[in-house]
């Protein structure tokens, strides 16, 4: 996938930084309806992952007079499926209610709310608005989201879908102590994942630390996490060996190490292979399709659902794979469901920034959008034309429409 239209700021996504919305364009109501309702085979839904804020606007939601109960079904249900796994009371309604963030020591809480916050989004949008969303071009999730894809998609049942990242989130959180998250990118090449996986191995074979890709964002940058001190030996290592500067920025909270390979310092992938194995779900194919980020692709069948899953656990998100195939295969719109989501938005706003800065000195908007969609030009130009249709995306944050737009 070419590289040379990705820009210099995609790289500077922070995980919890990206500013909820920022960059989204905020269609009306008629427009919703045009991109969303009439034309789902060209709508992508993407759901959230975690975050060290989790709550967004539920707490206005939960208040709503028309949506709010779909909210509280799903908060009760939730709840009660993170309190029978973790055999304790998990009072989503109270958290949110009282406004309550979540933080490191309440992981477990914060997966269930987050799911709950989700499905209620599903709830409204096909009972409020008759979405069919099987009639979508697809479902995506960034980490934890990719799992409630799987049961907006009637492949998993939510309690299968729960169980597996809660049955071993505690687990999970007391890995996060001693780790650190950190964006590496270069401003002016590519920094290959393929490299970046290289050295990592390199120092988790060293035996002081184990370290690995999270998330692939674009072809120049990536998310990492370390243990001890090893994001800086990363920083050192790659400086070491490119021509070109590399940044390591990195984050000041503390995350559960999910994507690498330090899960399995508590054996999280062979535990939640395990518990697949006894899913009743799992063996219906996915509709609409789910673009794993596991992959990048459509990828799932009616088979293969707890191998993913399973590589899903220590495997990078391959985030910037299922953000170019949605760019290759015509996706219109982008609609991101869950509270206060950030880091797919962030990317999809900055790419568009990036190529429209990259070409504004050469072709107008109007030229841009008659380039893109003339195939013989497409084939001059290569793959670089899918990156071009970056700006045309339109993306909505179905809280913020919800909430302020939707009884407008």
């Amino acid at each position: 996938m070419p590289c040379s239209l990705v820009g210099t700021e995609l790289q500077d996504v922070h995980p919890e930084k990206a500013a909820p919305g920022a960059g989204l364009k905020r269609p009306s109501q008629a427009t919703m309806a045009d991109h969303i309702f009439k034309r789902l085979n060209t709508t992508t839904f993407v759901f959230r992952g975690y975050n060290v804020t989790n709550l967004g606007r539920c707490g206005d939601l939960l208040n709503h007079p028309r949506f709010g109960s779909y909210l509280l079904r799903r908060l009760e249900q939730c709840g009660q499926i993170a309190s029978d796994v973790m055999h304790r009371e998990i009072d989503l309604v109270g958290r949110v209610t009282r406004r309550e963030e979540t933080d490191l020591a309440s992981y477990s809480d914060a997966v269930a709310l987050i799911v709950a916050a989700e499905m209620a989004h599903v709830d409204i949008l096909q009972q409020e608005y008759g979405v069919v969303l099987a009639n979508a071009q697809y479902l995506m999730g960034y980490s934890l989201g990719e799992l409630t894809a799987l049961v907006a998609a009637d492949c998993l049942t939510l309690e299968d879908a729960l169980t597996i990242p809660l049955a071993l989130s505690e687990d999970i959180a007391k890995l996060a102590p001693t780790c650190t998250l950190a964006v590496v990118f270069s401003r002016k090449a590519t920094l290959g994942a393929a490299l970046v996986n290289r050295v990592c191995q390199e120092i988790c074979a060293e035996g002081n630390g184990l370290i690995g890709i999270s998330s692939i964002l674009s072809p120049n940058s990536v998310i990492v996490i370390g243990e001890g001190e090893t994001t800086s030996r990363l920083h050192t290592r790659l400086s070491e060996m490119t021509s070109d500067r590399v940044y390591v920025k990195k984050n000041p909270h503390k995350w559960p190490p999910m994507h690498t390979p330090i899960v399995w310092r508590e054996n999280i992938n062979s535990r939640a292979a395990l518990l697949m194995s006894a899913m009743k779900s799992g063996f219906t194919v996915p509709k609409p399709p789910v673009l794993s980020l596991v992959t990048g692709a459509c990828s799932y069948t009616d088979w293969n659902v707890r191998d993913l899953i399973c590589q899903w656990v220590d495997k990078p998100q391959n985030l910037w794979g299922a953000v170019y195939h949605t760019l290759r295969t015509g996706t219109e719109t982008i609609v991101h469901l869950g509270p206060e989501p950030n880091i797919v938005p962030a990317t999809y706003s900055r790419l568009a920034e990036n190529v429209e800065t990259q070409i504004q000195a050469s072709l107008s908007t109007r030229t841009l959008s008659t380039l893109v969609y003339r195939p013989w030009l497409e084939a001059l130009i290569g793959e670089r034309a899918y990156l071009l249709r970056a700006p045309s995306i339109k993306q909505l944050t179905l809280e913020d429409w919800l909430l302020d737009e939707a009884n407008q």
